[in-house]
């Protein structure tokens, strides 16, 4: 296919014009005035043709494609592609269920088996219309019991966002929009802080009517799964949002967006320790799945934190007491080494938890006759596995219950433990306050929603001896380097954790100053002092 070719709507009628060299502009527009879709131009021999799809193949599959679509003919279209059973559907609602009256199609030069091309379109609905235009692409394979070259089906042939399940829908939505401000009144909107586009997205659903708008008339992806909030493509006219207070902080939120931004794949959380508010959340990539609420991946030696405050309250060490930082240590048959081998001759506590040594941990693990006694601490007293509602789907942290070397691994943030940026912003939260409480974004006053209640604070000594061990971290151990630059009563923890089949372990690091706890975690970016850190610093910075 030749760029310059055009698809169109003419009178609310779907017809194919297409201009450019190669193609014979009156056969394709009569054949669509009066005939029905593409033919199948390949050799009308019985012979099943294999291998790589031709140039020749792409131009003609795209085109009889685009002309079937254009046609109005949803079944002739969706025979010209490898799946037709899913794509007659959405190929029929982009008229029926999304209301599009007008279409311009411009294909792109083909890449190789794609087709790229852009849709400028009119939507009309209940009197009103818009234009509406977006870009995407098709790929043509050839069919494995055919051997004919067809589109390689994907719901994103219609529109790029939708995916398996999902819908294009025309009408006024069942949840109104809404008018998301900070905590300090301040209107936040994904065009301006895109990590937010999921979580506003989520929020809307969730509180619109009880924001108090009104609904418009809107083009939606529709989604096959009730977690995943529907998107709004399209505002054909607008109903009355309705003001949704958040626990967010814009200047928070500003930083974590800017952050994020110079790592391919990162996610950031802040958090308030007096209250749990929810000062910022932001990932990169933007648009897709909300790591930082809803991942799940060993924290590596961030974990500390609880396994020193387990450590402590049994009576085992103490933030200035002696202990032992060998290069290597063995529990139960697995050995255990500190990053480049070193060791601490004569250190406290506090030592090893400034240089992140992980033998100093695991070799006090027997000393509290229960391999089961973490899980319990991190419950107990730091609320994980809590059930959390925070006002949109999160994920609470998971420190199952283990025995022998995987119980000793989760002493140092390793083996079948779970976090997210959300849950160790929370776990520095509750060192920094002394007792759990439960991350919000949306105040529960609002739907009365259950807040979850920790077992226990942390008895006074044991919290006095963690944030001091966080504080003297900042101050000459691992994290100095990247809170060097924040202010005000201050404490970090590093954290790297080792991923099977991934040659850089990922950066954690997590930080307080003031009342402003923060967390994140950079995919592949190493020690957390070098990739993560600086993200922590950059949100607590503008959130104090």
């Amino acid at each position: 296919m030749r760029s310059g070719a055009k698809v169109g709507i003419v009178s609310g009628v779907f017809v194919l014009v297409l201009g450019g060299v190669g193609y014979g502009a009156y056969n394709v527009l009569d054949g669509l005035n009066g005939g029905g879709g593409g033919t199948d131009t390949t050799s009308s021999s019985t012979e099943v043709r294999t291998g790589p799809v031709t140039g020749k193949e792409i131009s003609d599959a795209s085109r009889n494609f685009l002309q079937a679509w254009a046609d109005d003919d949803p079944d002739a279209a969706s025979q010209l592609t490898n799946n037709a059973a899913e794509a007659a559907p959405l190929l029929t609602g982009f008229r029926e269920d999304a209301h599009v009256t007008k279409a311009v199609i411009t294909p792109g030069k083909p890449l190789g088996a794609k087709v790229p091309y852009t849709v400028k379109a009119t939507v009309s609905y209940g009197g009103k219309s818009k234009p509406w235009s977006y870009a995407s692409e098709l790929t043509v394979v050839r069919g494995v019991t055919t051997g004919r070259p067809l589109v390689d089906w994907a719901p994103a042939v219609v529109h790029p966002d939708l995916t398996d399940g999902a819908t294009l829908r025309t009408g006024e939505p069942a949840a109104p929009a809404i008018k998301a401000v900070d905590h300090e009144g301040r209107e936040l909107t994904k065009e301006k802080y895109p990590s937010l586009g999921p979580i506003l997205d989520t929020l809307r659903e969730k509180y619109g009517e009880k924001a108090g708008g009104t609904a418009g008339i809107e083009t939606w992806i529709e989604n096959a799964e009730a977690k995943v909030p529907d998107k709004t493509l399209l505002t054909l006219s607008k109903g009355r949002p309705g003001e949704l207070h958040t626990t967010l902080d814009a200047d928070a939120q500003a930083a974590a967006e800017t952050s994020v931004k110079k790592f391919s794949q990162a996610s950031v959380v802040a958090v308030q320790p007096s209250t749990g508010s929810v000062r910022a959340v932001a990932n990169n990539p933007a648009t897709g799945f909300n790591t930082a609420m809803l991942g799940k991946q060993a924290p590596g030696s961030t974990m500390k934190i609880v396994t020193a405050a387990l450590l402590i309250e049994k009576g085992l060490a103490a933030s200035s007491r002696p202990i032992e930082c060998p290069e290597t240590a063995m529990y139960q048959g697995r050995t255990f080494r500190n990053l480049d081998g070193f060791s601490i001759p004569s250190g406290t506590l506090t030592t090893s938890f400034a240089r992140s040594c992980n033998t100093a941990f695991i070799k006090l693990i027997d000393d509290t006759k229960d391999d089961a006694a973490l899980a319990k601490e991190a419950h107990d007293v730091f609320g994980i596995g809590l059930d959390w509602k925070t006002g949109v789907d999160s994920f609470d942290g998971s420190v199952p219950e283990e025995t022998g070397g995987e119980a000793a691994a989760q002493y140092i943030g390793q083996g079948t433990i779970q976090m997210n940026a959300l849950n160790m912003a929370s776990i520095t939260a509750t060192a920094r306050n002394g007792t759990f409480r439960q991350p919000v974004l949306v105040s529960p006053e609002l739907d009365g929603r259950p807040i979850a209640q920790a077992a226990r604070s942390l008895p006074p000594y044991v919290a006095a001896q963690l944030t001091e061990m966080m504080r003297q971290t900042a101050s000459w151990g691992t994290g100095r380097a990247a809170m060097a630059s924040v202010g005000g009563n201050k404490g970090a923890k590093t954290g790297s954790a080792e991923v099977d089949g991934q040659s850089t372990s990922n950066s954690w690091f997590t930080g307080f100053s003031d009342d402003l706890a923060a967390a994140a975690v950079v995919q592949s970016g190493g020690h957390g002092g070098d990739a993560a850190g600086p993200v922590v610093a950059a949100v607590l910075r503008a959130g104090r």
